[in-house]
């Protein structure tokens, strides 16, 4: 049996809140059921007796990455590849990038990833091109910072709903000292 996974940082209120709040504004349907988040790992279908491998491997992936910051200002698009108008992450994308590779290195996870990764908050999506431009320029001068201490699995649900499977904390990094114990 087959199942579809995701892999998100989701982002904590105020933010999260502010973001979902602005995509609805903007009339766009996933916002009802897709908090604000920045994806690691987009919509992708495995067997869903690989979840328990894909677990430890995200769980393993965690262990390897301490918690950093992200900074969000401003927005950006891919118009005219896709329908899209993000928030964009201004600070964290090293971080982002690292965690997106770690995760698509799971045997079970056979991702064919059609665009370079470009971390992101999704505030418009496909919804007309007078609503984007408006997400566009409400959101231009938006800015937060936020820790980033962890990242979650989710599956989507047999109604098409995404549902947390495993929330992964990432480990802070042990100062030298802390090594030589």
């Amino acid at each position: 049996m087959r199942t579809t996974i995701g892999v998100a940082i989701d982002l904590p209120d105020p933010w999260g809140s502010e973001l979902t709040a602005a995509r609805l504004a903007a009339g766009d349907p996933a916002a009802a059921h897709v908090p604000a988040h920045v994806t690691l790992l987009g919509p992708t279908e495995v067997d869903a007796a690989d979840l328990p491998a894909i677990d430890r491997h995200l769980a393993a992936v965690a262990l390897r990455h301490a918690p950093f910051t992200v900074r969000l200002r401003g927005t950006g698009t891919f118009r005219p590849l896709t329908q899209v108008v993000f928030v964009a992450v201004a600070a964290g994308i090293g971080e982002c990038e690292q965690l997106h590779q770690a995760v698509l290195t799971a045997a079970a996870i056979q991702a064919a990833v059609p665009f370079p990764y470009h971390p992101h908050v999704t505030v418009a999506h496909n919804v007309a091109p007078e609503r984007l431009d408006a997400a566009f320029a409400d959101l231009a001068g938006y800015e937060a910072e936020f820790p980033v201490e962890g990242f979650a699995l989710f599956e989507h649900d047999t109604s098409g709903r995404w549902q947390p499977y495993a929330q992964y904390r990432l480990s802070p990094r042990r100062s030298v000292a802390d090594q030589r114990r």
